[in-house]
Order: structure tokens, then C-alpha cells, then sequence
């Protein structure tokens, strides 16, 4: 059970890397660990080639003002 929780905390710390959610000691930390393990440098290269297909990949469509309005009025409406 402890390895699988220390892949589970590995991937937390990947994810919060990329995410640019690590103070600068912890960063400093994972990249060390990273460089000296081949396995973990592998799922770094993964989790990023991810993102990027992700990003290349999937397009957001434009929201109408129309919209962004009604939904902005729908909030201020005070519940009785």
C-alpha cells in the first residue's frame, strides 16, 4: 500500500508542477527526484505531452455577451 500512495503523492506533485502550484523548494525537490529516477521522468514527459495534445487539440467557442449578460442577471435575482 505505501508504494501505490507514493505513486499517488508522485502524481499530486506532477500535476501541481505543471500546474505552477508548488513553492520553490518542493519544485526544487520533484526535480531532483525526477532527474534521478527514469520512471518518474516518464510520467512527467507523459502528463506534459498530455496537456499539450489537450491544449493543440480541443478549441473553446466564444461565449455571446448575450449570454454572459443573462447569466449575470440570473445571479443578481435575490431568492424569497
Amino acid at each position: 500500500m505505501g508504494n501505490q500512495e507514493s505513486q499517488h503523492d508522485l502524481i499530486r506533485k506532477v500535476n501541481m508542477y505543471l500546474d505552477n502550484e508548488l513553492s520553490k523548494e518542493a519544485e526544487r525537490e520533484l526535480l531532483m527526484e525526477i532527474k534521478q529516477n527514469p520512471v518518474y521522468f516518464e510520467l512527467l514527459n507523459k502528463e506534459q505531452s498530455f496537456r499539450e495534445f489537450i491544449k493543440s487539440k480541443v478549441h473553446r467557442r466564444k461565449v455571446s455577451p448575450a449570454l454572459i449578460q443573462s447569466i449575470k442577471e440570473k445571479i443578481r435575482i435575490n431568492p424569497i
